[in-house]
């Protein structure tokens, strides 16, 4: 699949596709988007909010969390902030998520058929890493949703002038739910 990838960008270079993409590292819309990295929201939700390429920075991972003050999503958050001059931030989950209920527990047997050790499992555990915070998942949608904003909202880093809002889209259609926390 990558060969085939490679194959099609070199095309797409050559035939100058590029161009109606171009734009500035500064986002348009003064925005930044956190979200989840779900294949359906790929298209759907630039195209749900009205987003063009260059409107907005956007961050996606799992389940569209911060699972820590210090992560790389709230890292990425403070960069768009302070370097690229985003104003407003808009946590997007959306509905039948992966993430919901996802657990180090569903992941450990796959990851032993996969030609992880037991011995690597133990080694990481006694290391300090939590697997089953780090892989833990969401359970509520909008409790998600809500912790994620009250996270970004209290950081120390981040000034008090940054508004801060959180929704769910739903995964079919695109329409937007305003979680109030």
């Amino acid at each position: 699949m990558i060969d085939e990838i490679l194959e099609f960008n070199r095309e797409f270079v050559e035939r100058g596709d590029y161009k109606k993409y171009a734009a500035d590292k500064y986002p348009n819309k003064k925005l930044a988007v956190l979200s989840c990295m779900d294949t359906r929201l790929t298209e759907l939700l630039p195209a749900a909010l009205g987003l063009k390429n260059g409107d907005a920075k956007i961050i996606k991972n799992a389940g569209g969390l911060i699972m820590s003050p210090y992560d790389s999503a709230m890292r990425s958050l403070l960069v768009a902030v302070y370097e690229l001059g985003v104003e407003e931030i808009m946590v997007v989950a959306h509905t039948t998520c992966g993430a919901c209920h996802m657990s180090f527990g569903e992941f450990e047997h796959h990851m032993i058929e996969r030609g992880i050790s037991e011995a690597t499992l133990a080694t990481i555990k006694h290391s300090g890493i939590d697997l089953d915070q780090w892989l833990e998942g969401f359970h509520d949608t909008h409790q998600s949703v809500t912790n994620t904003v009250a996270t970004i909202k209290n950081h120390p880093l981040l000034p008090k002038d940054v508004v801060v809002r959180g929704f769910i889209i739903d995964s079919v259609t695109g329409a937007l739910e305003e979680v109030k926390g």
